[in-house]
């Protein structure tokens, strides 16, 4: 996994820069509004409520826990969910978790395959914890037993158990237009490449930011995922 002490200030820069790929959709999103969701490609959401409010409808609990994962940092945001939902639970107190995958962090929603077309860990330097090498694959994703810190931090385990995790749109736009010269593709055919590589249960989300915003609407405290 990748240690976010490693994480070169330049990538992170780049991200920044490419975000003028967004245009005015993404400005729009930046400032609270959707009305440029459709020109950042709506057809993103990935079985989608009618209205992207409705994400979080059935986000229930007395407990509700959002983890904001903007880095990858050693996959460290879904451990701190892994670790919300397990010292939550046998208290006998209800919860709710809510990860969101925005900035660097998005690509931990993509399937191995993504990983390795647009060489993911090699550009991001992302590192698999079973090889000690940059991943070819997503290391967060179905890893074999002991790979992580605990087994059931795993996006797929996470998922599984009902956490709602939201993936960053614009990251998910910016970061694989960044990319899409190691897959020989257009930026274009990168993002609905990637879009539909998004592992199920998790849904595309207007931004980031946004989903941090509507998490904490809905009564969840932050924590932060770190880098």
């Amino acid at each position: 996994m990748e240690s976010h002490s490693d994480e070169p200030k330049a990538g992170r820069r780049a991200f920044l820069g490419q975000l003028a790929v967004a245009g005015a959709a993404g400005l729009a999103l930046a400032n609270g509004s959707l009305d440029g969701v459709s020109t950042l490609n709506a057809a993103t959401l990935v079985s989608p409520p009618a209205d992207p409010e409705h994400w979080l409808d059935k986000l229930t609990g007395k407990n509700k826990q959002l983890v904001d994962a903007y880095e990858p940092n050693d996959g460290w945001p879904l451990g701190f969910t892994h670790t919300f939902l397990a010292t939550t639970t046998p208290t006998g107190g209800t919860n709710g978790a809510v990860l969101v995958l925005r900035h660097m962090a998005m690509p931990i929603a993509l399937d191995h395959a993504m990983w390795a077309k647009y060489k993911i860990g090699e550009s991001f330097k992302v590192m698999d914890p079973a090889t000690k090498k940059p991943a070819v694959k997503n290391p967060f994703l179905k890893p074999a037993p002991g790979t992580l810190l605990a087994d059931d931090m795993s996006i797929d385990r996470l998922v599984a158990r009902g956490v709602f995790v939201g993936a960053c749109n614009v990251a998910l736009t910016v970061l694989s237009g960044m990319l899409a010269a190691n897959a020989g593709v257009t930026k274009e055919a990168a993002a609905k490449e990637w879009t539909a590589a998004v592992i199920p249960g998790i849904t595309v989300i207007p931004s980031g930011t946004w989903g941090v915003n509507r998490a904490q609407q809905h009564g969840c405290s932050y924590c932060s995922g770190g880098g």
